[in-house]
């Protein structure tokens, strides 16, 4: 056993009758390739790098490398919170051992709202982007709805089966995706190696300077959002304070890597020429297709299939964080409810993807309402609902980021690290504030500029709600992080 886990705790200990998981199940590639599906680099640099361009210009990978940066802070965060106390709470758990039961349970339903609100994202884009390869390649047009709900429901069939099952096959989607953006960006810098060059690294060729980068450093966040996905894995993982750090690291430093040199070939591919790179719906796309058209469609199949990934590891892993809520008491404990044989959250999957699908509906009301029925596509929804997810995600990000320091000095003074344990942090919430701030400032169109008030509307109603449940259940306290994920 290491040293950490000899640490004593001051914490309640979880009774022998608490729902467990699929314990050991996992490896750290199972959850590493999980992580990185959940990432789902083909997915986030297809529909996000668009958006980055519009607004950086031929100076996009320096976006990116800000962001590698502020994710790399976050990560060293998780990696540390999990090597001392690795919980399926995640930042759930995290912030609340730290703070308290009030925190815990305005964590949970923080976590839990940005979360689902993200997902609806992915369950809509899913069906949306087939729909999209379909009237390309046919020029036959068929509702994105359809294919979303058999793409979900076959999705949900995966993850009741088991967590290895499920992990295994979002993997094996992860590694066909990032085959194909390699052999898609090595063709197109050999294609261009004539005039290849180090602009689109010049920080003069971000539009705008500084205030284009910062204006795109959400969406360079976004394109990692997913990173934090094996610290929810940690109970079905073998040795998870070990490999939950391990499978943090490797996941960024893969994407990471991945994200410039596709970045890279695809501003090469376009010449440096920020108007047509800009112009491009989904540039990479373009840029396949100006190799060869089969390796255009090849590209197509890795959107969905990445897409499909993403949606199995999300919603895997971050309906594991409303499970362990459920199974201690801050969210209804029905939630917290594992399958008997195959030791799946049943319950908390059907609630979270229940969630989604009617925020996806009501979103579509609201358009209907509100007379923009003609902008129900799937591309609209995606960027709406990512954004709004987004905000509430990083709001948990920069609360576990504050947690950090407070958590090694109240249960772990004698390995309290300056750098690690106070420094890192500090600099991880200045880098959440810089996206948070860009999403939040006026001026944005609608419904963007409301995102701020309904962001800010979940965040009281949740200190609310959690004030009311620890006055009412005394002992919630206590039980916040008692299930530990090797113990």
């Amino acid at each position: 056993m290491s040293e950490a886990a000899r640490v004593p705790f001051t914490e309640t200990k979880a009774p022998e009758s608490a729902e467990r998981l699929h314990r050991g199940a996992l490896g750290l590639i199972d959850i590493s390739a999980s992580t990185m599906a959940n990432i789902g680099p083909a997915y986030s640099f297809y529909f996000g790098f668009a958006g980055i361009v519009i607004m950086a210009g031929i100076g996009a990978p320096l976006v990116l490398i800000a962001a590698i940066i502020a994710i790399a802070l976050l990560g060293n965060t998780l990696a540390q919170f999990s090597r001392a106390h690795p919980s399926t709470g995640g930042f759930i758990t995290f912030v609340g051992k730290t703070f308290g039961g009030t925190s815990a349970v305005t964590t949970a339903l923080m976590c839990g709202a940005g979360y689902i609100i993200a997902i609806a994202s992915v369950l809509v884009i899913s069906g949306g982007f087939l729909s999209m390869m379909i009237q390309f390649y046919l020029n036959v047009s068929i509702p994105w709805i359809i294919f979303s709900a058999a793409f979900t429901a076959a999705a949900m069939v995966m993850m009741f089966r088991g967590v290895a099952v499920s992990t295994k096959l979002a993997g094996f989607f992860f590694g066909f995706e990032l085959l194909v953006l390699l052999v898609v960006a090595v063709a197109a810098l050999i294609k261009n190696g004539g005039h290849l060059s180090a602009v689109p690294f010049n920080p003069s060729k971000i539009t705008h300077g500084f205030s284009g980068l910062a204006a795109a450093f959400p969406l360079g966040i976004y394109l990692f959002i997913g990173w934090e996905n094996s610290a929810a894995l940690a109970e079905e993982t073998n040795n998870p304070r070990r490999n939950v750090p391990r499978a943090v690291f490797m996941s960024i430093a893969l994407m990471a890597a991945t994200y410039l040199l596709v970045a890279y070939a695809t501003v090469s591919g376009f010449g440096y020429n920020g108007t047509l790179l800009a112009a491009a719906a989904i540039p990479f796309i373009s840029v396949a297709h100006s190799v060869a058209g089969w390796l255009a469609f090849i590209a197509y199949i890795a959107g969905l299939t990445s897409t499909l990934g993403v949606l199995i590891a999300a919603v895997n892993s971050q309906c594991r964080l409303i499970f362990n809520a459920g199974r201690e008491g801050l969210l209804p404990r029905w939630i917290g409810k594992v399958h008997p044989v195959r030791r799946t959250p049943v319950n908390a999957i059907i609630t979270f993807v229940a969630v989604a699908s009617a925020i996806t509906l009501v979103w579509a009301i609201g358009h209907w309402i509100g007379g923009h029925g003609n902008s129900l596509s799937a591309l609209n929804f995606f960027f709406e609902s990512s954004t709004m997810g987004t905000l509430l995600i990083l709001v948990v990000y920069f609360a576990a980021n504050l947690a950090l320091p407070f958590y090694y000095r109240k249960y772990r003074p004698q390995e309290f690290n300056v750098i690690k344990h106070l420094i890192l942090p500090v600099l991880g919430m200045a880098a959440i504030a810089v996206p948070v701030y860009y999403l939040c400032k006026p001026g944005q169109p609608t419904p963007y500029n409301w995102f701020p008030y309904a962001a800010l509307g979940v965040l009281v109603v949740s200190i609310i709600y959690a004030s009311i449940l620890v006055r009412r259940d005394p002992g919630l306290a206590g039980r916040v992080g008692s299930i530990v994920a090797d113990e």
